[in-house]
């Protein structure tokens, strides 16, 4: 996965404030997840996606040149989240398949969950 340099730092500062930092919770969160927890390639939105966020999510995306990422999230207002990242320039591109947070416990690995991959133009 793409590191972006500032989440990193605010790791390992223990930033207490996301937004006095400068930073997207909501893009945060999952960055950090899909890292740390499901050890995805991409970036994964596997939480709801507030509409009032996706501007900023598209800017910090666009900043730190990344073209692609996932949404496995199937919160109930998904149709929205997709039109209004389309009116920032962001589509969908397919479907695929990503780790889970939680582990299959018949397996020990992660579950694979399907995914709408997003491209960032």
């Amino acid at each position: 996965m793409k590191e972006i340099r500032t989440f990193e730092k605010a790791i390992e500062e223990k930033a207490r404030n996301l937004k006095d930092a400068g930073i997207n919770p909501t893009l945060f969160w999952a960055y950090r997840t899909s890292k740390e927890e499901s050890g995805n390639d991409l970036i994964d939105f596997n939480e709801v996606i507030w509409d009032y966020d996706i501007k900023e999510i598209a800017d910090c995306l666009r900043a730190e040149g990344i073209t692609e990422f996932t949404i496995s999230s199937t919160f109930s207002s998904l149709i929205e989240t997709l039109a209004a990242f389309e009116k920032e320039g962001i589509c969908m591109n397919g479907l695929t398949t990503v780790n889970a947070r939680h582990t299959d416990w018949k397996t020990g690995e992660h579950a694979r969950i399907p995914a709408i991959k997003m491209e960032v133009r």
